[in-house]
């Protein structure tokens, strides 16, 4: 049946968190979007005459009858909730009724909008099953009106004060006229160009939750851009985030499970529900109007830049989104951030998309006029979630990174190679149904990676099962090592103090922050009696202590314990100490990059090598036989 919009009632209005939510053409774009793709839109095109503040939404969504039309924008009617336990199960974008009745209210607001022709079965219906001539006739009024377009204008009230017949395609078409008209000291905060790029933000955070959707802005009858459908965020964001490429970006998507605070609540109230059943007293629920939750299935959507391919100036797209709408939420921001520490250059932040589709019971969405702040019932739990799905998609395993297909011709011409020599590039042991290991390499750690040679002391060329790797062996260890410092920041004591000199009070309080206290020692001399334990035995300690001095965190001093301690390039490595490297490496938290951004491996994919060497060509075909 289609659906109809309703006035609510007024213990459910005095609940909504209702304010003025439209403050800028920008404000009211996003309210008629989000409209449209509740009516189930699949293309919407946003126009703006900034200038004349006059904005135009059209869509192709179910659109409304004459009836809710004429009932659209009147205050608090809506479509979305009925009754005050819908308030705890909010499953659209929209659900307080009171944007077209703003829009009245601040401009000259005019609907036009047909229905889809799937929504009137019940009408067919009806008409059919009239058994007698009256009903008939009102029937087949209801349909003609279903089938026709209506153009309807609103006074400031919000009341329908001009009806007519308009000729229009399934959907609806919003445009708000003169907006501010009444309140001209609005119009002054934000310029036209302003305006588009809020606009263009706006639209952008929306499309990237609903990637199946195709969008246009045009600024009066010039198109700013397009965004073309998609199946996921990960084919949609590189339309519109400059710089990045479908190359640079990881896609991971993941089921999650209830939180243990919302499995709590279901349990207490099976309980409150079985006693209450079996006993003579009527027991109150533990919270008001809570019903028992949606076991919808959850997952987590996560889209990332890789950090040694892509990063930015600003956390401009360190974005969160939950159930199709992206919101503030400081802390899981904070998880994301948290999660690439030490793995983008210094200054820069990462790219990351991450998308919770939850159970309505799992969220509080009225808390802000704006919805764009909300309250998540076990915040711990979900930061959790996201902190651990950054951390999968950050590792180097065979489920990030996919074998790519050899082609057929190609495959069958290294196998026959295979048998007549002692190289293996392992097409066999990849071809193999059961998965068998090869017999000249290894099931290491996280994915298969043997070290064959070492180029000029400095990189490791390893043999993967995509292709050929390059890792450089100095950042390769110094990521190694700085893991193994954050997770034991070990202190080891000496029996001959180091000494230093020259040291400032703000460097002896630096090295007593990181629990390296140091005596005087004589004339501008101090003595250092513990030093962090992979320094303890190297010749340049002092000198590694006094540059310890300079940094004021304990995470810099890692990073700096790290870099000095590892290998450094020039030193020549046997093939089992290159394969040992390799092993640890591997199993970092963040394999990508060294804690200061630098990417550690290049990868040389096994179908670029067979386009360099022709190795598609039949040899007997280019000899011309």
């Amino acid at each position: 049946m289609p659906v109809t919009i309703q006035t609510l009632p007024a213990e459910v209005i005095n609940l909504i968190a209702a304010g003025e939510v439209i403050d800028s053409i920008a404000a009211a774009v996003r309210e008629l979007v989000e409209n449209s793709l509740d009516a189930g839109a699949t293309r919407i095109v946003v126009s703006v005459w900034p200038e004349q503040w006059r904005v135009q939404v059209a869509d192709n969504g179910t659109g409304m009858d004459l009836e809710n039309l004429q009932q659209a924008a009147s205050p608090h009617s809506t479509s979305k909730i009925t009754t005050e336990a819908d308030l705890y199960k909010i499953a659209t974008l929209g659900f307080r009724g009171e944007a077209l009745h703003s829009l009245a209210q601040l401009g000259c607001l005019e609907v036009l909008s047909r229905p889809n022709d799937l929504g009137l079965g019940d009408f067919w219906e009806n008409r059919e099953s009239a058994q007698t001539p009256a009903s008939s006739s009102l029937n087949q009024g209801r349909v003609e009106n279903a089938r026709s377009g209506w153009r309807v204008v609103y006074n400031n009230s919000g009341e329908a004060v001009e009806v007519e017949t308009a000729a229009i395609a399934p959907g609806t078409v919003v445009t708000v006229a003169d907006l501010f008209g009444n309140w001209p000291v609005r119009r002054t905060f934000l310029s036209a160009a302003q305006q588009m790029r809020s606009i263009q933000s706006i639209i952008q955070q929306i499309a990237i939750c609903h990637p199946q959707v195709h969008w246009q802005l045009r600024q009066a009858n010039t198109p700013c851009f397009y965004i073309t459908p998609s199946s996921t965020a990960e084919q949609i964001l590189p339309q519109f985030v400059r710089g990045v490429r479908s190359s640079d970006l990881q896609y991971l998507k993941l089921d999650l499970p209830a939180s243990p605070q919302n499995l709590k609540a279901e349990n207490l109230l099976l309980e409150t529900q079985l006693v209450g059943a079996t006993s003579k007293h009527n027991y109150q629920l533990p919270v008001a109007n809570y019903e028992l939750p949606v076991t919808n299935s959850q997952s987590l959507e996560l889209v990332i830049g890789l950090p040694d391919r892509c990063h930015r100036r600003r956390p401009d797209w360190v974005k969160v989104a939950v159930n199709r709408r992206v919101v503030r939420s400081p802390e899981l921001e904070q998880t994301i951030l948290s999660a690439f520490a030490r793995t983008c250059p210094r200054d820069r932040y990462p790219v990351c998309f991450v998308h919770l589709q939850l159970s309505p019971s799992e969220i509080d969405w009225n808390r802000h006029p704006a919805k764009v702040e909300i309250y998540l019932h076990d915040p711990s739990f979900w930061q959790a979630q996201v902190g651990a799905a950054i951390d999968r998609a950050l590792h180097l395993n065979d489920e990030i990174l996919s074998v790519v297909p050899i082609p057929d011709r190609v495959g069958q011409l290294l196998k026959a190679s295979e048998q007549k020599s002692a190289y293996s590039v392992g097409i066999s042991a990849r071809q193999n149904d059961h998965g068998g290991e090869q017999a000249t390499g290894n099931k290491i750690g996280l994915m298969e990676l043997r070290a064959i040679a070492q180029v000029h002391n400095t990189y490791i060329v390893a043999e993967h099962s995509s292709g050929m790797w390059l890792v450089e062996q100095h950042i390769a260890h110094e990521r190694v090592l700085y893991e193994q410092l954050c997770a034991d920041w070990l202190l080891k004591s000496l029996e001959k103090p180091v000494i230093l000199r020259q040291l400032s009070a703000l460097q002896i309080e630096n090295l007593s922050r990181l629990g390296l206290e140091v005596e005087t020692f004589g004339e501008q001399l101090w003595a250092a009696r513990e030093v962090p334990a992979l320094l303890a035995d190297r010749d340049d300690c002092a000198d590694a202590l006094f540059e310890l001095s300079k940094v004021a965190d304990l995470q810099a001093a890692q990073v700096a314990t790290a870099c000095r301690s590892a290998m450094r390039n020039g030193t020549p490595l046997s093939v089992l100490q290159m394969q040992n490297l390799l092993d640890e490496w591997q199993q970092t938290r963040n394999p990508r990059t060294c804690p200061h951004g630098r990417p550690i491996y290049f990868a040389l994919e096994e179908s670029t090598l067979a386009r360099i060497f022709r190795r598609s060509w039949v040899i007997g075909k280019s000899h011309g036989i």
